[in-house]
């Protein structure tokens, strides 16, 4: 029955979330960073736009630790695909138009929501806050209403 919802095995989902789970925790409890994915991506654009979205304090002090934190994102899926990935790249047969357009979806949803799947799933859900709740429900009904709709249809 598992192999029909991870074809590809599980462990590694798990141990990506033990690391992402710890990351955050220890982020939180030693320096009290919340560490949302939307939000790196709003402050780093604090040093190109002067859009009074990026320029509000919250963004503009914390771009430097953000940006540490996403280049140690993509340097650990770097380190994980030259170690235990065997140096593969992952590959997918889904069109880039739906790729784009699936981001712009996805981006639209977390500037909706005031924050991504990382931010309220992991920082607020932990933390017991409601409307985290309210947007992880959000996210995880589109996503599968989204998935039936494009598998039905004949995509991916």
């Amino acid at each position: 029955m598992i192999e029909q919802w991870f074809p590809n095995g599980w462990s590694h989902y798990l141990l990506g979330g033990v690391l992402i789970g710890s990351g955050v925790g220890v982020a939180f409890l030693v320096a009290g960073l919340i560490t949302g994915m939307s939000t790196v991506f709003s402050s780093t654009w604090s040093w190109a736009s002067r859009l009074p979205l990026f320029q509000e304090d919250r963004m503009r002090a914390s771009r430097a630790w953000r940006v540490a934190l996403a280049l140690g994102l993509v340097l650990g899926g770097a380190l994980y695909t030259v170690t235990v990935g065997g140096g593969a790249l992952g590959t997918t047969a889904i069109p880039w138009w739906q790729l784009a357009l699936g981001g712009v979806i996805g981006g639209f949803g977390a500037r909706l929501a005031e924050g991504c799947t990382s931010g309220h799933g992991i920082c607020g859900l932990a933390s017991l806050q409601l409307p985290s709740l309210l947007a992880v429900l959000t996210f995880l009904t589109t996503a599968m209403v989204t998935a039936h709709l494009v598998r039905s249809m004949g995509g991916a």
